[in-house]
């Protein structure tokens, strides 16, 4: 059973959607949600996406704390449709997602060759990660469909003091080890971080990044690391859980964490993604916090 403290307020909303209760739904959400869809709207789109009446998994497929509000996702028992919506501790939704959802069991089901280990020490948490479009944005574009990100949360909070500036970010600094043994085939390393914190930089979306060769065709990337924070170089051999250089907030990054994904190929923005074996989990998807 779940045991978020939301959890039994949240349950309610795949509940009311897989019952038909779509005005009761709709009362749920806040004004501001309400000015932007009216109800004959949301009735006409919520009847529609809930046609064929498959269920819910009682249980979320993942939670986020989002800035006083937790996201919830659901998906169906035939995994075809999903939910998300964000609520607040009184209840009421904030956003709300109802989304076809579109696997990819060609690639789903392939594992990296190699076990990596997480790229951190100490435990962070799954922003971004899953086999849907709800739980990893990722899972969209077949070049990073299987990537992850991870961030450091405290109390539910990705910082403390001043959101605008990097350093006041729990991850921004903390080293970034190897993943699996291999030979470093490209850095970068000069991009700025991005300030203030907000800002994104989409001319350079990795900003500074490491990309290790394992063998077997196998290629990790490891990116948005702090400036002049990476200690590699090209050619060099690096052992799994060596120093790589530090969590940072360059590229197209909102708030400093790390992306790391595992490709088939040298370039990543032409390479197919691999769905990553780890050493220490079965499975890892968004919400769930995880130790290296």
């Amino acid at each position: 059973m779940h045991t978020h403290p939301l959890f039994p307020l949240a349950k309610a909303i795949p509940l009311a959607l897989c019952c038909g209760q779509y005005k009761t739904l709709y009362s749920m959400c806040s004004a501001a949600f309400r000015d932007e869809v009216s109800l004959e709207e949301f009735v006409s789109f919520a009847s529609d996406f809930q046609r064929d009446g498959t269920p819910y998994a009682e249980q979320p497929l993942s939670v986020v704390p989002l800035a006083g509000m937790s996201r919830f996702v659901w998906t169906t028992s035939d995994g075809q449709k999903g939910l998300s919506a964000a609520i607040d501790s009184q209840g009421t939704i904030h956003g709300l997602r109802l989304a076809h959802l579109t696997p990819h069991p060609e690639t789903d089901r392939i594992v990296s060759r190699h076990l990596y280990r997480l790229p951190f020490r100490g435990e962070w948490f799954t922003f971004w990660g899953g086999m849907n479009e709800l739980v990893n944005y990722h899972y969209a574009y077949d070049n990073q469909r299987y990537a992850y990100d991870f961030l450091l949360l405290k109390d539910g909070r990705s910082c403390s003091g001043d959101p605008s500036v990097n350093e006041s970010y729990y991850a921004f600094g903390q080293p970034i080890v190897a993943p699996c043994a291999g030979t470093v085939v490209k850095v970068v390393a000069d991009v700025p971080d991005n300030s203030p914190v907000g800002v994104m930089n989409e001319q350079q979306p990795a900003g500074n990044f490491v990309e290790i060769d394992h063998g077997q065709g196998e290629f990790s990337v490891l990116a948005h690391l702090q400036q002049h924070s990476i200690t590699v170089r090209p050619g060099d051999r690096v052992a799994a859980g060596d120093v790589l250089g530090r969590c940072g907030n360059s590229g197209n990054s909102s708030e400093a964490h790390l992306h790391f994904q595992v490709s088939n190929a040298l370039d990543p923005y032409t390479a197919v993604s691999i769905p990553i074996r780890f050493q220490s989990h079965a499975a890892i998807v968004q919400g769930m916090f995880v130790r290296g």
